[in-house]
């Protein structure tokens, strides 16, 4: 199932993606006992983490049941600024107390820390050799050309079919980042986008509305198989769109 909701402005796009995640997440927990979410990283969902944290839904959910992990990360110390932990860390694990036993993170100071981190999933989901991991939900953003997670137009990453999680050079930005695959992404029960700004407009009617061209909009190239795909995007991102129900 794909679904595409259109919010006026960013605060009600944050209401959409905290109403969606607390009942992703309490379904979740129903039915296994736990909710395995990957985190995005980038501005768009800074202050959703900040929503979730808030009086309005900290109390929602058992945070003592949900395992949180990362889709991407940057090939940076997790103290740097620009570490996705960090963000998450500062806007919304801080400030829920989560345990350090339910946070798996790219061990960005670890020269192998693609394969550390696949095999931290591999455990935790207690997968067989070439099983994929089911996350009840995987939280992405998309950047203005096109790419999600860090999963960059035209990289090698794109193509990879046998690994969960890779590092991936990306020449434009000149460094390698750490992404999990689209065969994790693909295998989750739920994907939410969560898209804001002008500035991927133009793009996202490419994705959405243009034809496939997966090398260079990756962001096409998600596609769950056997799970729900929700666009929630607000009125600017949406601007160009002609097939879009709110």
């Amino acid at each position: 199932m794909s679904e595409i909701k259109i919010a006026q402005n960013l605060s009600e796009l944050n209401i959409l993606a905290a109403e969606k995640f607390v009942s992703i997440g309490n379904r979740a927990i129903k039915t296994n006992g736990r909710f395995t979410i990957a985190l995005a990283g980038g501005s768009t969902p800074k202050s959703l983490y900040q929503l979730l944290a808030s009086d309005a839904y900290k109390n929602r959910i058992d945070w003592t049941r949900v395992f949180f992990f990362f889709s991407d990360e940057r090939n940076v110390l997790p103290n740097d600024e620009e570490n996705n932990l960090r963000m998450v860390t500062e806007n919304l694990l801080k400030n829920l107390q989560i345990e350090e036993e339910n946070i798996s993170r790219w061990q960005t100071e670890l020269k192998d820390a693609a394969e550390n981190y696949e095999k931290t999933i591999r455990e935790f989901f207690e997968l067989s050799e070439g099983e994929f991991p089911r996350f009840d939900l995987i939280l992405l953003g998309m950047g203005d050309d096109g790419h999600t997670a860090s999963l960059f137009p035209f990289t090698k990453a794109l193509t990879e079919t046998s690994r969960i999680a890779v590092e991936n050079r990306v020449e434009k930005l000149d460094t390698n980042r750490l992404t999990l695959t689209f065969r994790v992404i693909n295998n989750a029960s739920n994907i939410i986008f969560l898209i804001s700004g002008a500035a991927k407009a133009e793009v996202l009617r490419e994705v959405l509305e243009g034809k496939s061209r997966g090398e260079k909009l990756p962001s096409q190239n998600v596609k769950p198989i056997n799970g729900n795909l929700f666009w929630l995007i607000d009125a600017d991102s949406a601007r160009f769109l002609s097939n879009a129900s709110d």
